[in-house]
């Protein structure tokens, strides 16, 4: 389980499609020793990459209830 460990969460990306939970992103970035520009372009993308996540759980969420209805069929 990746959590805090971004190499990993890069391989189970590239291998499973696992995107990291926002908030074990974040504290990725908190915990890395990076200069302040590179601190503060992450947090863009950061920012962007929690919009976009919101985003494909609402988007997910009557899917997987409507999946979830016809199992139990």
């Amino acid at each position: 389980m990746y959590h805090y460990d971004p190499k990993i969460a890069l391989e189970e990306l590239n291998e499973d499609a696992v995107l990291p939970h926002p908030v074990h992103l974040r504290d990725m970035i908190v915990r890395a020793r990076l200069e302040p520009e590179q601190a503060l372009e992450l947090n863009r993308k950061f920012q962007h990459y929690l919009h976009s996540f919101g985003e494909l759980q609402a988007m997910v969420k009557p899917v997987l209830e409507e999946l979830a209805q016809a199992a139990h069929k």
